[in-house]
Protein backbone atom coordinates (compact mmCIF):
# COMPACT_ATOMS: atom_id res chain seq x y z
CA UNK A 1 0.00 0.00 0.00
CA UNK A 2 2.95 2.52 0.97
CA UNK A 3 4.03 1.96 -2.58
CA UNK A 4 0.69 2.72 -4.36
CA UNK A 5 0.82 5.94 -2.27
CA UNK A 6 3.77 6.93 -3.19
CA UNK A 7 3.12 6.21 -6.62
CA UNK A 8 -0.33 8.03 -6.85
CA UNK A 9 2.23 11.02 -5.63
CA UNK A 10 5.34 10.93 -8.04
CA UNK A 11 2.34 10.61 -10.91
CA UNK A 12 0.67 13.51 -9.80
CA UNK A 13 4.14 15.67 -10.15
CA UNK A 14 4.93 13.95 -13.72
CA UNK A 15 0.90 15.23 -14.54
CA UNK A 16 1.24 18.42 -13.15
CA UNK A 17 4.94 19.07 -14.47
CA UNK A 18 5.62 17.07 -17.33
CA UNK A 19 3.91 19.94 -20.18
CA UNK A 20 5.29 22.85 -17.65
CA UNK A 21 8.66 23.94 -18.80
CA UNK A 22 9.52 23.44 -15.52
CA UNK A 23 11.57 19.41 -15.89
CA UNK A 24 8.97 16.44 -14.71
CA UNK A 25 12.51 14.58 -14.56
CA UNK A 26 14.05 16.83 -12.77
CA UNK A 27 10.82 16.92 -9.98
CA UNK A 28 10.90 13.09 -9.92
CA UNK A 29 14.62 13.05 -8.79
CA UNK A 30 14.24 15.70 -6.61
CA UNK A 31 11.12 15.67 -4.30
CA UNK A 32 11.76 11.82 -3.80
CA UNK A 33 14.98 12.01 -2.46
CA UNK A 34 13.21 15.02 -0.15
CA UNK A 35 10.65 12.75 0.70
CA UNK A 36 13.16 10.06 1.45
CA UNK A 37 11.64 7.70 -0.79
CA UNK A 38 15.30 7.22 -3.18
CA UNK A 39 15.71 7.61 -6.28
CA UNK A 40 12.78 5.87 -8.16
CA UNK A 41 14.63 5.19 -11.52
CA UNK A 42 14.92 6.19 -15.34
CA UNK A 43 12.96 3.42 -16.29
CA UNK A 44 10.10 4.27 -13.80
CA UNK A 45 10.59 8.24 -14.86
CA UNK A 46 10.12 7.09 -18.57
CA UNK A 47 7.19 5.19 -18.48
CA UNK A 48 4.22 6.91 -16.37
CA UNK A 49 5.39 9.45 -19.10
CA UNK A 50 3.13 7.53 -21.43
CA UNK A 51 0.32 8.57 -19.26
CA UNK A 52 1.29 12.12 -19.94
CA UNK A 53 1.85 11.91 -23.50
CA UNK A 54 -1.43 9.65 -23.86
CA UNK A 55 -3.59 13.15 -22.93
CA UNK A 56 -1.67 14.88 -25.44
CA UNK A 57 -2.91 12.06 -28.10
CA UNK A 58 -6.36 12.69 -26.50
CA UNK A 59 -6.18 16.44 -26.37
CA UNK A 60 -4.53 16.78 -29.55
CA UNK A 61 -6.76 14.11 -31.31
CA UNK A 62 -7.88 16.09 -33.57
CA UNK A 63 -4.66 17.96 -35.07
CA UNK A 64 -3.10 14.04 -35.07
CA UNK A 65 -5.58 12.83 -37.16
CA UNK A 66 -5.44 15.35 -39.69
CA UNK A 67 -1.43 15.57 -39.56
CA UNK A 68 -1.43 12.01 -39.93
CA UNK A 69 -4.01 11.31 -42.72
CA UNK A 70 -2.52 14.01 -44.59
CA UNK A 71 0.75 12.52 -44.43
CA UNK A 72 -0.03 8.88 -45.47
CA UNK A 73 -2.07 10.40 -48.10
CA UNK A 74 0.64 12.31 -49.35
CA UNK A 75 2.50 9.29 -49.63
CA UNK A 76 0.38 8.27 -52.63
CA UNK A 77 -1.26 11.80 -53.87
CA UNK A 78 0.79 14.37 -54.80
CA UNK A 79 -1.90 16.92 -53.93
CA UNK A 80 -1.22 16.26 -50.30
CA UNK A 81 2.19 16.92 -50.06
CA UNK A 82 2.06 20.75 -49.68
CA UNK A 83 -0.46 20.98 -47.38
CA UNK A 84 0.33 22.31 -43.71
CA UNK A 85 -0.47 19.03 -42.20
CA UNK A 86 1.67 16.91 -44.21
CA UNK A 87 4.75 19.39 -43.70
CA UNK A 88 3.97 18.87 -39.65
CA UNK A 89 4.18 15.32 -39.91
CA UNK A 90 7.47 15.83 -41.52
CA UNK A 91 8.63 18.14 -39.28
CA UNK A 92 8.00 16.07 -36.16
CA UNK A 93 9.60 13.04 -37.77
CA UNK A 94 12.86 15.12 -38.75
CA UNK A 95 12.70 16.69 -35.27
CA UNK A 96 11.95 13.76 -32.93
CA UNK A 97 15.29 12.45 -34.79
CA UNK A 98 17.93 14.09 -32.24
CA UNK A 99 17.02 12.76 -29.22
CA UNK A 100 16.07 9.09 -30.67
CA UNK A 101 19.62 9.08 -31.83
CA UNK A 102 21.02 10.92 -29.06
CA UNK A 103 18.85 8.82 -26.43
CA UNK A 104 19.67 5.61 -27.38
CA UNK A 105 23.90 6.58 -27.97
CA UNK A 106 23.83 7.58 -24.50
CA UNK A 107 21.87 5.36 -22.31
CA UNK A 108 23.62 4.67 -19.88
CA UNK A 109 24.74 7.84 -19.24
CA UNK A 110 21.65 9.18 -18.97
CA UNK A 111 20.77 7.00 -16.51
CA UNK A 112 23.27 6.69 -14.28
CA UNK A 113 25.71 10.04 -14.78
CA UNK A 114 22.59 12.81 -15.89
CA UNK A 115 20.84 11.85 -12.78
CA UNK A 116 23.43 13.64 -10.45
CA UNK A 117 21.30 16.07 -8.32
CA UNK A 118 24.19 18.74 -9.24
CA UNK A 119 23.63 18.44 -12.48
CA UNK A 120 19.69 18.62 -12.27
CA UNK A 121 20.51 21.49 -10.19
CA UNK A 122 22.38 23.02 -13.10
CA UNK A 123 19.90 22.82 -15.67
CA UNK A 124 17.19 24.35 -14.00
CA UNK A 125 18.70 27.39 -13.04
CA UNK A 126 20.46 28.18 -16.51
CA UNK A 127 17.75 26.51 -18.75
CA UNK A 128 15.56 28.74 -15.97
CA UNK A 129 17.16 31.59 -17.28
CA UNK A 130 17.24 30.99 -21.27
CA UNK A 131 13.46 30.70 -21.71
CA UNK A 132 13.23 34.05 -19.41
CA UNK A 133 15.83 35.40 -22.34
CA UNK A 134 14.23 33.58 -25.21
CA UNK A 135 10.43 34.88 -23.85
CA UNK A 136 11.57 38.48 -23.57
CA UNK A 137 13.43 38.96 -26.74
CA UNK A 138 11.41 37.45 -28.92
CA UNK A 139 9.62 38.47 -31.89
CA UNK A 140 6.61 37.46 -30.96
CA UNK A 141 5.23 37.18 -34.90
CA UNK A 142 5.14 33.82 -36.30
CA UNK A 143 2.27 30.97 -36.31
CA UNK A 144 2.36 27.53 -36.33
CA UNK A 145 1.64 27.69 -39.89
CA UNK A 146 4.69 29.24 -40.78
CA UNK A 147 7.13 26.77 -39.14
CA UNK A 148 9.85 25.68 -41.75
CA UNK A 149 12.41 22.29 -41.92
CA UNK A 150 14.65 24.81 -40.06
CA UNK A 151 12.79 25.66 -37.64
CA UNK A 152 11.86 21.83 -36.64
CA UNK A 153 15.44 20.63 -36.87
CA UNK A 154 16.26 23.38 -34.44
CA UNK A 155 13.74 22.86 -32.21
CA UNK A 156 14.22 18.97 -32.31
CA UNK A 157 18.22 19.90 -31.53
CA UNK A 158 16.55 21.61 -28.40
CA UNK A 159 14.68 19.27 -27.38
CA UNK A 160 17.64 16.95 -27.19
CA UNK A 161 18.76 18.70 -24.35
CA UNK A 162 16.07 17.56 -22.56
CA UNK A 163 17.86 14.30 -22.04
CA UNK A 164 19.32 15.59 -18.74
CA UNK A 165 17.08 16.30 -16.55
CA UNK A 166 16.44 19.22 -15.09
CA UNK A 167 16.42 20.79 -18.34
CA UNK A 168 12.95 20.24 -19.28
CA UNK A 169 11.72 18.87 -23.08
CA UNK A 170 8.80 21.60 -23.62
CA UNK A 171 10.87 24.36 -21.78
CA UNK A 172 14.13 23.78 -23.95
CA UNK A 173 11.69 23.36 -27.53
CA UNK A 174 9.36 26.28 -26.37
CA UNK A 175 12.70 28.64 -25.73
CA UNK A 176 14.07 27.66 -28.88
CA UNK A 177 10.75 28.48 -31.01
CA UNK A 178 10.67 31.74 -28.92
CA UNK A 179 14.22 32.41 -29.96
CA UNK A 180 12.92 31.38 -34.10
CA UNK A 181 10.05 34.45 -33.50
CA UNK A 182 7.06 32.03 -32.42
CA UNK A 183 4.17 33.32 -30.47
CA UNK A 184 3.72 31.26 -26.97
CA UNK A 185 1.00 29.67 -28.02
CA UNK A 186 2.34 28.28 -31.15
CA UNK A 187 6.05 27.42 -29.36
CA UNK A 188 3.89 25.63 -26.88
CA UNK A 189 1.61 23.49 -28.93
CA UNK A 190 4.43 22.61 -31.39
CA UNK A 191 6.28 21.42 -28.12
CA UNK A 192 3.63 19.52 -26.99
CA UNK A 193 3.32 17.56 -30.92
CA UNK A 194 6.88 17.18 -30.84
CA UNK A 195 7.31 15.35 -27.71
CA UNK A 196 5.16 12.51 -28.54
CA UNK A 197 7.60 10.31 -30.49
CA UNK A 198 10.16 10.51 -28.10
CA UNK A 199 8.57 10.39 -24.99
CA UNK A 200 5.83 7.49 -26.30
CA UNK A 201 9.19 5.55 -27.52
CA UNK A 202 11.55 6.26 -24.48
CA UNK A 203 8.70 4.67 -22.03
CA UNK A 204 8.16 1.39 -24.38
CA UNK A 205 12.10 1.63 -24.96
CA UNK A 206 11.98 0.96 -20.99
CA UNK A 207 9.02 -1.16 -20.01
CA UNK A 208 11.12 -4.38 -20.09
CA UNK A 209 13.25 -2.71 -17.66
CA UNK A 210 10.27 -2.53 -14.91
CA UNK A 211 10.24 -5.96 -13.77
CA UNK A 212 14.11 -6.37 -13.51
CA UNK A 213 15.03 -3.86 -10.59
CA UNK A 214 16.20 -0.72 -12.82
CA UNK A 215 13.42 1.07 -10.93
CA UNK A 216 12.52 1.34 -7.76
CA UNK A 217 8.92 -0.12 -8.15
CA UNK A 218 6.90 -3.31 -9.73
CA UNK A 219 4.15 -3.45 -12.40
CA UNK A 220 1.53 -2.18 -9.89
CA UNK A 221 2.84 0.99 -8.76
CA UNK A 222 4.64 2.20 -11.96
CA UNK A 223 0.93 1.27 -13.88
CA UNK A 224 -1.02 3.33 -11.42
CA UNK A 225 1.40 6.51 -11.63
CA UNK A 226 1.21 6.34 -15.30
CA UNK A 227 -2.52 6.10 -14.91
CA UNK A 228 -2.74 9.20 -12.58
CA UNK A 229 -0.56 11.01 -14.77
CA UNK A 230 -2.68 10.70 -17.64
CA UNK A 231 -5.30 12.56 -15.54
CA UNK A 232 -3.50 15.47 -14.13
CA UNK A 233 -1.81 15.86 -17.45
CA UNK A 234 -4.68 16.39 -19.44
CA UNK A 235 -5.93 18.56 -17.35
CA UNK A 236 -2.29 20.32 -17.01
CA UNK A 237 -2.15 21.05 -21.00
CA UNK A 238 -5.91 23.33 -21.30
CA UNK A 239 -4.85 24.92 -18.48
CA UNK A 240 -1.19 26.04 -20.03
CA UNK A 241 -2.07 26.64 -23.52
CA UNK A 242 -4.95 29.10 -22.08
CA UNK A 243 -2.36 30.46 -19.78
CA UNK A 244 0.32 30.95 -22.25
CA UNK A 245 -2.25 32.94 -25.07
CA UNK A 246 -2.03 36.03 -22.42
CA UNK A 247 0.82 36.14 -19.62
CA UNK A 248 4.66 35.25 -20.09
CA UNK A 249 6.63 32.81 -18.82
CA UNK A 250 8.13 34.50 -16.27
CA UNK A 251 6.75 33.00 -13.12
CA UNK A 252 8.02 29.36 -14.39
CA UNK A 253 11.59 31.25 -15.10
CA UNK A 254 11.41 32.37 -11.56
CA UNK A 255 9.82 28.73 -10.20
CA UNK A 256 12.98 27.35 -11.69
CA UNK A 257 15.59 29.16 -10.84
CA UNK A 258 14.47 29.40 -6.83
CA UNK A 259 13.88 25.39 -7.05
CA UNK A 260 17.43 24.63 -9.13
CA UNK A 261 19.52 27.09 -5.89
CA UNK A 262 17.52 25.36 -3.54
CA UNK A 263 18.37 22.07 -4.57
CA UNK A 264 21.82 23.32 -4.50
CA UNK A 265 21.67 24.62 -1.00
CA UNK A 266 20.24 21.64 0.03
CA UNK A 267 22.94 19.37 -1.63
CA UNK A 268 25.79 21.62 -0.08
CA UNK A 269 24.41 21.25 3.52
CA UNK A 270 23.96 17.73 3.07
CA UNK A 271 19.93 17.26 3.47
CA UNK A 272 20.24 16.05 0.10
CA UNK A 273 22.54 13.25 -1.39
CA UNK A 274 23.68 13.75 -5.55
Amino acid sequence: MWDLFKAVVLGTIQGLTEFLPISSSAHLRIFPELFGWGDPGAAFTAVIQIGTELAVLIYFRKDIWNIGSSWVRSIFKPEYRGTLETRMGWFIIVGSLPIVVLGIALKDVIERDFRNLWIIATALVVMGVVLGIADRVSRNDRKIKNITLRDALLMGGAQALALIPGVSRSGATISMGRFLGFEREAATRFAFLLAIPAVVGAGLFELKEIPHGANSYGWGPTILATVVSFVVGYAAIAWLLRYVSTRSYTPFVIYRVVLGLATMALLTTGVLVA
